[in-house]
């Protein structure tokens, strides 16, 4: 019978005596932790499939957001539509047609059998839409019908499949009609019906040990479900209502105890991470600008104002410093650096590859070519023995700015008095790396932690400056030092567009500019000779040298750069392209943060649709540095709607802050960020973008609970625990709250 498949929910606690025993005997003391093979209809033979769902435990279960809802509570037969009013009508497929009705114009039409009438749904220029019907098989479609020739027609209706859902049962049986039904991801081995089954019985017999630890007075302030009843609602809904109501709760809790755990933190730092007070005089802030050949934009001078408030303080600062490709984030820190050692203090700037450390051992050295700053470049690529020599200048006192690797965090590394750190590009370091600067002496009493300040040339969105970076206190720079022009960006298909490529490459040699050429990867494989796009760093290499450019570029005139050459065989290639003696540099994304050419104008991507739009964007940042127009083309072919996207991005705007918020809208906050980074976001269910306003409440709330010290009071004992637990470890809260 039906009732035994997709049961309803008994909302009082049942424990049978045989899970009381598996319990008391062989479970943990929180009969939620007992594993989740021991619900009704789970067993040994689904236990793989709850595991790869992340399902291990009673808890999970219970606590498992399903997608949406299946309702049939309002679900009509054809004899019951009315026009001009969403409705959904039920029924059975009985016939399938697509066909051309025009030129260039298709129609897709699925026929319903309804309680003996027939319901049309038509679809144009959708012809795949055939395919998702089978003969006799169920579906819902949703939408205002219209009567055309005596017969009810829905235009472009949404679609339920429900075969799937109901196990085959009928939808028009009166048990299911009415019913709404979580729906749930799913894996290989486990489906929809089994899945509610299990949920709906851990509910009957679990739920009521739910512990909430969400004060009663914030519930009814904040108009929010109990735990108990939330999780109740998400596998037993009511209503619609209700099952939403009970999703925003879970997705609530899940940013706000994050941002709670963030707020501590913030906490914490302001009042035990000590910190040297770094006052700037007039007469010092004016040495430092002379240094500069340049007037500071009026987005740099915010970004030096903010830090200099921040240095003058006795607690450590913590700040992420935002600024699009060339808007001049490197004076800004130099600025800071500069004002750390005029203090008395020593300053270090770590860079995640060498190539981006040398880039910043260039500026340093040239902007301080006559000042007597003691600088000193610690990179893996040092001998043994001038690591140790630099190891002891730094201990010593003897290095006033430091700049290097993660070689600059190594153990052997001892500051005399570390005044300021810098951390260029962040997210390409772990929380540990970053971390690292502040532990150096925090065993110790009285430990002074150095000020942080930690910076970006790839624009993150706010929803992930509020989360990734939420325990940071944010200065963007969207300003471009004047004179920069917008690189003139185009995307070309195939053949033709190669060679309007390489046309422009030759007319810019011919200007004397110099170009970049990217490739996706370093060797050259069958796609190489198949596609007139596809392109290895090889196989570009012979094909330039011998063809396109040989009468524009002499043959080391042309050089190739990428991963597997050597620390020095790319600093020498570099240094060649800085001196205009290589003009045409082919590379693999090597080049993609941190190298400054200015006669460079020029460049052509391969295969440009298997970048992503942050990447896409630092690369074309490599050119347009100068006084020069610059010109980017991108070369794609066998596009995916996502790649058509991205790259319709690139040719519209040149706003990194606008291409960030793209590119988490297409590819989510790990890809935007990187596989690097420590871990993602440490969510379980909540999106910081779909879920932004969300985000931005539990925010509000967290801070002012910390700011008002409520999270203090015995009332809120069971949430600060919560947090501790969850993200006490990963953000290094202290245990005692």
């Amino acid at each position: 019978m039906i009732h035994h498949r997709i049961p309803q929910c008994d909302s009082s606690p049942r424990f049978r005596s045989g899970l009381l025993l598996i319990v008391k005997t062989a479970m943990p003391d929180d009969p939620l932790n007992m594993p989740a093979q021991y619900l009704k209809g789970a067993g040994a033979r689904r236990v793989g499939a709850l595991s790869r769902l992340g399902l291990e435990t009673v808890r999970d279960v219970l606590f498992n957001l399903p997608r949406d809802v299946l309702d049939l509570s309002n679900v009509v037969s054809a004899g019951e539509l009315r026009g001009d009013a969403m409705q959904t009508v039920r029924g059975v497929v009985v016939d399938r047609d697509a066909r051309a009705i025009s030129r260039g114009r298709t129609m897709t039409s699925i026929l319903l059998d309804s309680d003996g009438e027939y319901v049309r749904g038509t679809w144009f220029n959708q012809p795949w839409m055939l395919k998702k019907f089978d003969m006799q098989q169920q579906v819902l479609f949703s939408g205002k019908p219209k009567k055309r020739e005596g017969r009810w027609e829905f235009s472009h209706p949404r679609v339920q499949w429900l075969d799937d859902e109901l196990d085959g049962e009928d939808v028009s049986n009166e048990e299911i009609r009415g019913m709404i039904l979580p729906r749930y991801p799913l894996t290989e081995g486990l489906t929809m019906e089994a899945l509610r089954f299990i949920s709906r019985g851990a509910v009957e017999d679990y739920a009521s040990l739910v512990t909430d630890p969400l004060p009663a007075p914030l519930q009814r302030e904040w108009k929010m479900p109990s735990l108990t009843d939330a999780v109740r609602q998400l596998h037993c809904p009511e209503s619609v209502d209700l099952f939403n109501a009970a999703k925003q709760r879970l997705l609530f809790d899940d940013l706000f105890e994050f941002q709670l755990a963030l707020a501590l933190r913030r906490r914490d730092w302001a009042v035990n991470q000590r910190a040297y007070k770094i006052e700037t005089s007039p007469k010092v802030d004016s040495r430092i600008r002379r240094l500069f050949p340049f007037d500071f934009t009026e987005g740099q001078n915010k970004a030096v104002r903010e830090i200099a408030i921040d240095l003058a303080t006795p607690r450590a600062m913590h700040r992420l410093l935002q600024a699009d490709v060339g808007a001049g984030k490197t004076v800004v820190a130099l600025y800071a650096m500069l004002t750390t050692i005029a203090a008395g203090y020593q300053t270090v700037l770590m860079a995640p590859t060498e190539v981006l450390a040398n880039q910043h051992w260039r500026t340093v050295t040239k902007a301080l070519s006559h000042s007597r700053v003691k600088q000193r470049l610690l990179t893996g690529s040092l001998t043994a023995a001038e690591r140790k020599k630099v190891h002891a200048e730094i201990q010593a006192g003897e290095v006033d700015l430091l700049v290097g690797t993660q070689a600059v965090i190594q153990d052997a590394v001892s500051f005399a008095k570390l005044g300021l750190a810098v951390i260029d590009e962040q997210h390409k370091f772990g929380v540990a790396q970053r971390a690292r600067f502040g532990l150096q002496e925090e065993s110790e009493e009285n430990a002074i932690a150095p000020h942080l300040l930690v910076m970006t040339a790839t624009p993150i969105p706010r929803s992930l400056c509020l989360t990734q970076f939420g325990d940071l206190d944010v200065t963007r720079i969207t300003e471009l030092p004047p004179g920069r022009q917008r690189v003139v960006t185009s995307r070309v298909d195939g053949t033709l567009g190669r060679e309007r490529a390489w046309e422009f490459i030759r007319e810019q040699l011919e200007a004397g500019r110099q170009a970049y050429v990217v490739c996706p990867r370093i060797e050259r494989n069958a796609e190489d000779d198949g596609s007139a796009v596809a392109g290895s760093v090889e196989a570009v290499y012979d094909r330039l040298i011998q063809g396109e450019l040989r009468k524009w570029a002499a043959r080391d005139e042309v050089r190739a750069l990428h991963g597997r050459l050597s620390s020095d065989e790319k600093e020498s290639i570099m240094q060649s392209f800085r001196a205009g003696d290589v003009r045409v540099l082919i590379s693999t994304t090597v080049i993609e943060v941190g190298v400054d050419v200015p006669n460079a104008t020029m460049m052509v991507v391969f295969q440009a649709n298997q970048f992503g739009l942050s990447q896409l964007h630092q690369l074309r940042g490599r050119i347009g540095r100068g006084r020069f127009q610059g010109y980017c083309f991108l070369l794609t072919e066998n596009e995916t709607d996502d790649a058509a996207k991205r790259l319709a991005v690139m040719e519209q705007t040149s706003d990194g802050f606008k291409i960030a918020e793209a590119d988490f809208e297409i590819r989510g906050p790990g890809d935007v960020l990187g596989t690097r980074q420590s871990g993602g976001l440490p969510l379980k269910r909540a999106h910081p973008q779909r879920d932004f306003e969300l985000l931005l409440t539990a925010r509000e709330r967290a801070f002012e609970i910390v700011r008002n010290g409520d999270i203090d009071r015995d009332l809120f004992e069971p949430l600060r625990q919560e947090v501790i637990n969850r993200f006490g470890e990963k953000l290094e809260l202290p245990r005692g709250g």
